[in-house]
């Protein structure tokens, strides 16, 4: 785990150092990692440089750890928000359009 002390500018070089934009899921922060672990580690032929592959593997760890402390909103009003086609369906399902016509 890290340190709980890390700073924006921590988060920002890990996502630096992935190449990934302010907005990733975490299915896109491991296929990333997974990615320049193959690509890097010594043991695979990788990089002249053995500081890169701690360097990938502290980033990960930086934005791993970001990612378990977020909280997610599973309230019905963040539902709506994300899927708003369900709030119609669940508001008009079953009625008829010309009701009482």
């Amino acid at each position: 785990m890290v340190e709980k002390g890390i700073s924006y500018e921590d988060l920002q070089a890990a996502l630096e150092e992935f190449g990934l934009p302010l907005r990733a899921s975490f299915e896109e922060i491991r296929k990333r990692h997974r990615e320049l672990v193959r690509r890097y580690h010594p043991d695979c032929g990788g990089s002249d440089d053995p500081e890169r592959i701690m360097r990938i593997n502290a980033a990960y760890a930086i934005l791993t750890d970001y990612i378990s402390q977020y909280q997610f909103d599973f309230s019905r009003q963040a539902f709506y928000d994300r899927y708003p086609e369900e709030r119609l369906r669940e508001q008009f399902y079953g009625e008829s359009l010309w009701k009482g016509k």
